[in-house]
């Protein structure tokens, strides 16, 4: 449990660094989103080369492909009623509003990034996953806090409630490795692919989209940099 716990807490640090940038500094756009094409470009290939590929090696075509479905619909499911919940608005008093919307977006995308990687220790340590899932928390906590700070939160607040997220998808890693520790492969290969499949999901509906909303042109060589970066690790 001690590499659990030690991967848990090396995945969910990036979003106290994040939001300890963002509680006192306003960084440009095009470095924010620059951050989320890298992240998106190393996710993906975490997801094909690490993820998927476990899965499909233990289980198989069907097995790993329903389970990559169910994992992409149950993100969409829940995304979709949270963004019901959200109210949208330019105006300053509801930029903290904002800021909450994206705490809630980024548990709910780091809650099955961060159980595909305590499953993902079972068979070995994904060190590519971890870099992924890193460099995916670090901007979404940076802006997420810096709308929390123009909404009229203090620093000191805004720090405590991105902390009680990084401990929560801490914990999430741990949860993942005692929960895949007694499974059979077959149970194992449902549990990556559903991981997989909610973790792409997130990477075509929230990364990706908020990435190249901002920061072209280097945005497209960023993903192809993560993508790079993931893959050599995962080799």
């Amino acid at each position: 449990m001690l590499t659990a716990t030690l991967y848990g807490l090396a995945a969910s640090s990036a979003l106290v660094v994040g939001a300890g940038i963002g509680a006192r500094w306003s960084p440009p756009a095009q470095v924010t989103r620059v951050l989320l094409a890298f992240a998106s470009g190393a996710l993906i290939s975490a997801l094909a080369f690490e993820l998927f590929e476990d899965s499909f090696k233990m289980g198989g075509p069907l097995r790993s492909g329903i389970g990559l479905l169910a994992g992409a619909a149950a993100f969409i499911l829940i995304d979709s009623l949270l963004e019901r919940r959200v109210q949208k608005s330019n105006s300053t008093k509801a930029k903290g509003g904002v800021g909450l919307a994206l705490l809630a977006a980024v548990t709910l995308d780091g809650v099955p990034e961060n159980l595909a990687l305590g499953v993902t220790l079972v068979g070995g340590a994904s060190l590519s996953l971890l870099v992924a899932i890193f460099f995916s928390n670090l901007p979404e906590a940076l802006v997420g806090s810096v709308s929390m700070r123009k909404g009229g939160m203090s620093p000191r607040a805004v720090m405590a409630t991105w902390t009680l997220c990084a401990v929560l998808l801490a914990a999430a890693v741990v949860a993942g490795r005692l929960a895949a520790g007694g499974l059979r492969p077959e149970v194992v290969a449902l549990a990556l692919a559903f991981a997989g499949g909610a973790v792409l999901a997130s990477v075509a509906d929230t990364l990706m989209p908020e990435a190249f909303e901002h920061g072209q042109p280097l945005n497209a060589f960023a993903t192809a940099g993560g993508f790079f970066l993931s893959y050599v690790l995962s080799a």
